[in-house]
C-alpha cells in the first residue's frame, strides 16, 4: 500500500530526526512518499521538498516579526497544497508556532496528524496543552517524563526515546575523533558551540570567545574547536573572532570531514574534547550524550526577555533548571550561567574547574551514561510505527 505523508521540519535538529524516522518508515513501507518542508538529510532520504527548512527558522519574537510574511506565505503555501489535496497523513517534527496551526487546521479537515517532539510546556506556557489536543491525533515524545503529562489531559502520546540517543555510541572514542580532526591525542581540547542561528552567535559568540581568550591565557596549549552549522555562519563567527587573540583556534564546518556528511561536525568536536562550552539547546544534549563535562550558558537581548515574559505571563520557566541534561537528571549534574551570570569572568572559572578535576569529570560521564541508556529506544522503528498506526486508524 502506497502512503503519502506531508512532513514540516523547521531547524537543522528536526531535519536530522525527520530523515531518521522516515528511512524507519520506508522500512516498513517501502512504498511511502514524502514532501513538505525539510532540509538535506530529508531530501537525501528521498523527500520531495517544496520549501527548504531555513524558510521557517527564526529566533525569538523579534525575527520572528521580521520574517512573518515570508512565514505566513510558507504557511498558506503548504496549507492550501493539502487542503487541495490531502496527505494519508500529516507529520510536523518540532517547530511548534508553525506545525500546531497547520496541524489543526489539517485535522479539521480530516487528515490525522502527528507531532513529533512535544513543545517544551512542562518549562513554559503550560496552557498551549489544551490547542495540542485540539491539533493533533497523536504527539510522540523524546523524554521519558513528558508521557505523563500528555496522558493526564487525555492526550494520545507515545514516548519513542530520543533519536540522538541510537545515532551516538554508548562509549565515545575519544582517540578516533582527534584523529579524524589531526589533534595531539595528549592535548587538552574545548569545543565551544555558540549555537546555530545568526541571531545566537551575533549574541554569544563573543562572550564564548572571550571566554575562550581568558582559558588560553591560563594554558596555551589549549586548542579550541568551534562547529559551524554551514559556511554562512561559519563566515559570521569568523569576522568576530578576528577580534580576539586565540591561535589555537579551529572553526570547522561539514566540509572540513570529507566522505563523512551523514554525521554532523558537531560530533566529532563534541567527542574530541575533554569539556564544552555550549548554548543552552539541543547541543547541550547532544554534549551529554558523548559524555562530555559542560558549561551551559545562554544571553537573551533585554527586548526579547521582556516580550517573552509578555507572551507567557511568566518571568523564569516553571522548572529549577534550564539545560536538558540537568532536567532529565533533575540535579545540577553542569553548571548553568545564563543572562547576567553569564559573562567571560565566570564562564572561565566554570570551565577551567571542569577541566582540572577529573574525578568530577568521571562523575558526570556516569550521570550521562544513565540519561543515555535511558533515552535509546530505536527511536525511528517506534516513531514509524506509531505514524503507520495512526495513518491505518488505529
Amino acid at each position: 500500500m502506497s502512503l503519502k505523508i506531508g512532513l514540516v521540519a523547521g531547524e537543522p535538529s528536526g531535519d536530522l530526526i525527520g530523515a531518521r524516522v522516515l528511512a524507519g518508515l520506508k522500512r516498513l513501507s517501502p512504498a511511502l512518499e514524502a514532501q513538505g518542508i525539510g532540509g538535506p538529510a530529508l531530501q537525501a532520504e528521498g523527500m520531495d521538498i517544496w520549501h527548504p527548512m531555513h524558510a521557517l527558522t527564526v529566533f525569538g519574537y523579534v525575527d520572528a516579526l521580521k520574517r512573518l510574511p515570508t512565514l505566513l506565505r510558507t504557511h498558506q503555501d503548504v496549507k492550501q497544497r493539502w487542503l487541495g489535496e490531502a496527505p494519508d497523513l500529516f507529520l510536523g517534527i518540532d517547530a511548534p508556532d508553525f506545525n500546531l496551526r497547520l496541524e489543526a487546521r489539517l485535522k479539521a479537515s480530516g487528515t490525522p496528524t502527528v507531532h513529533l517532539v512535544g513543545p517544551s510546556i512542562w518549562a513554559w506556557r503550560y496552557e498551549r496543552i489544551h490547542f495540542i489536543k485540539q491539533a493533533v491525533t497523536r504527539i510522540l515524545v523524546v523524554f521519558p517524563f513528558e508521557e505523563a503529562i500528555y496522558q493526564n489531559e487525555g492526550i494520545p502520546v507515545t514516548y519513542v526515546g530520543h533519536p540522538l540517543a541510537d545515532e551516538i555510541p554508548l562509549v565515545p572514542d575519544l582517540q578516533a575523533a582527534r584523529q579524524r580532526l589531526k589533534l595531539d591525542e595528549n592535548s587538552r581540547v574545548i569545543a565551544i558551540l555558540p549555537g546555530s542561528r545568526a541571531s545566537e552567535i551575533k549574541v554569544l559568540a563573543p562572550r564564548f570567545l572571550a571566554t575562550a581568550e581568558r582559558l588560553f591565557k591560563k594554558d596555551p596549549n589549549l586548542t579550541f574547536l568551534v562547529p559551524m552549522v554551514n559556511e554562512s555562519r561559519r563566515q559570521q563567527f569568523d569576522a568576530i573572532a578576528r577580534e580576539f587573540n586565540l591561535p589555537s583556534l579551529r572553526v570547522l564546518t561539514q566540509s572540513d570531514l570529507l566522505g563523512q556528511a551523514a554525521r554532523p561536525i558537531a560530533w566529532d568536536a563534541l567527542e574530541a574534547c575533554d569539556v564544552a562550552l555550549v548554548a543552552s539547546g539541543t547541543a547541550t544534549l547532544e554534549t551529554a550524550l558523548f559524555k562530555k563535562p559542560m558549561v551551559i550558558s545562554y544571553y537573551l537581548p533585554l527586548l526579547m526577555r521582556k516580550m517573552m515574559t509578555w507572551k507567557s505571563k511568566q518571568a523564569r520557566p516553571y522548572l529549577d533548571w534550564v539545560g536538558l541534561p540537568n532536567i532529565l537528571a533533575k540535579d545540577f549534574i553542569v553548571p548553568e550561567l545564563l543572562q547576567d551570570e553569564a559573562t567571560p569572568e565566570k564562564l572561565t572559572d566554570a570551565v577551567w574547574r571542569l577541566l582540572v578535576d577529573e574525578r568530577k569529570q568521571a562523575s558526570i560521564a556516569e550521570s550521562f551514561l544513565e540519561i543515555h541508556h535511558t533515552l535509546k529506544r530505536d527511536t525511528a522503528t517506534i516513531a514509524a510505527q506509531a505514524i503507520l498506526n495512526v495513518a491505518n486508524g488505529y
